[in-house]
């Protein structure tokens, strides 16, 4: 770090790490509020709105499935030396790299070995598969951010002991901008039936095999409970019009669809289904019962869900140390299983003991304010050098 400019590379490529990027760049700037920053790297949409200057958009990079990212390979290699050109041209204090694995520990070795800091800021879930990578870790990382409570433990079992907990980001920041009266009123709901709320993900192919299963519990339920109704909360990242084609194949009318609204839309429903991933952690914030899902292509299920070591799959699961949400996962991922959990979760007696069990859990994550955490964490150790 030199007098009072910082030059910092970031690069983060999923939707979520995207979000916690973002705000990474806003805390660092109100820690620093003297210093002259210059973020650049790879981005999504809030990234560049927080003033990340994009090396490459990362917007279409958030894939998963062996045959997918085989396909896109040449973009990824197109990204990969982008950013490894723009770092070894402006050779920045320290390069942030935001969970993304695949990609970010071959960018974290390539860097490391040019002589450039790389901070790591939301672990890989090495815990949950390819613990090998820890290797990785221990060679190409000089400082690990982590959020999830177990994790300093884990790491510190396998000889890596840069790691600080800094809590979770998203803790005092899941905020609905609407309430659940607004939020009905705004879309024409009835605040006296219940609500259910469908999260299929944040991912192209995600919305492709977890929202036709969606949509066949919705139907299923409506025959049985008419008077339950539907939202369709579809990502910032996605664009409705992906889901219009699927939802007009299944003839299910009496969905509505919000878009950017995710939030909003858990804080008003009765229950959700949620596809495995960072949504599922604000569905608990929120204190929505959820019943979480996730469905792959049976060859990548078949070669990359049997390497996952974990007990649970679900963020909230693995915090509270036990099944809190239920998990319906590849083949137990059907409609009749999915509407029988739903309709469990719309008793009264059930929801409320799932959202005491929800705030128990997320009370673990800590305080508000890991990413002002974070910022005053990267700057001690930029000043360390």
């Amino acid at each position: 770090m030199s007098g009072s400019a910082v030059r910092l590379m970031i690069v983060a490529g999923e939707a979520s790490g995207d979000a916690h990027g973002a705000a990474l760049a806003a805390a660092l700037r109100q820690q620093a509020p003297g210093v002259a920053f210059d973020f650049f790297g790879g981005t999504g949409r809030k990234m560049r709105a927080a003033g990340v200057r994009t090396v490459v958009g990362t917007d279409d990079l958030s894939i998963t499935g062996l045959l997918e990212i085989g396909v896109a390979l040449p973009k990824f290699w197109r990204a990969y030396r982008a950013l490894v050109r723009a770092a070894s041209e402006h050779r920045p204090d320290a390069v942030i790299l935001i969970d993304w694995p695949d990609f970010n520990l071959h960018l974290a070795r390539r860097l490391r070995a040019r002589g450039l800091k790389v901070i790591y800021y939301i672990s890989p879930q090495l815990w949950a598969w390819r613990r090998y990578r820890v290797r990785a870790m221990r060679r190409d990382v000089s400082l690990l951010l982590s959020i999830l409570p177990f994790e300093p433990q884990w790491y510190g079992a396998h000889n890596f002991e840069r790691v600080e907990y800094i809590g979770h980001p998203l803790v005092g920041s899941v905020v609905p901008q609407t309430t659940r009266e607004q939020f009905h009123v705004k879309h024409d709901l009835d605040a006296g039936r219940p609500l259910i709320a469908l999260l299929p993900g944040s991912r192209r192919k995600e919305i492709q095999h977890n929202l036709p299963l969606m949509l066949e519990t919705a139907a299923l339920l409506h025959r049985s409970r008419p008077q339950v109704q539907f939202v369709l909360a579809l990502a910032p990242n996605r664009e409705i019009k992906e889901t219009t084609r699927i939802i007009e194949q299944f003839g299910v009318q009496q969905i509505k669809v919000v878009h950017g609204e995710t939030r909003e839309a858990l804080a008003a429903a009765d229950a959700a289904a949620i596809a495995s991933g960072t949504a599922t952690l604000e569905a608990a914030l929120i204190g929505t019962p959820l019943v979480i899902v996730y469905k792959e292509s049976a060859l990548n299920w078949h070669t990359l869900g049997r390497l996952i070591s974990t007990e649970h799959f679900g963020l909230i699961n693995l915090i509270a140390g036990e099944r809190i949400a239920t998990e319906l996962m590849q083949n137990d991922f059907t409609a009749e299983k999915l509407a029988g959990e739903l309709t469990a979760l719309l008793d009264p007696a059930r929801n409320r003991a799932m959202r005491a069990m929800l705030r128990t859990a997320t009370d673990k994550l800590g305080a508000a304010g890991a990413s002002a955490r974070a910022a005053a964490t990267i700057m001690r150790a930029l000043e360390h050098d």
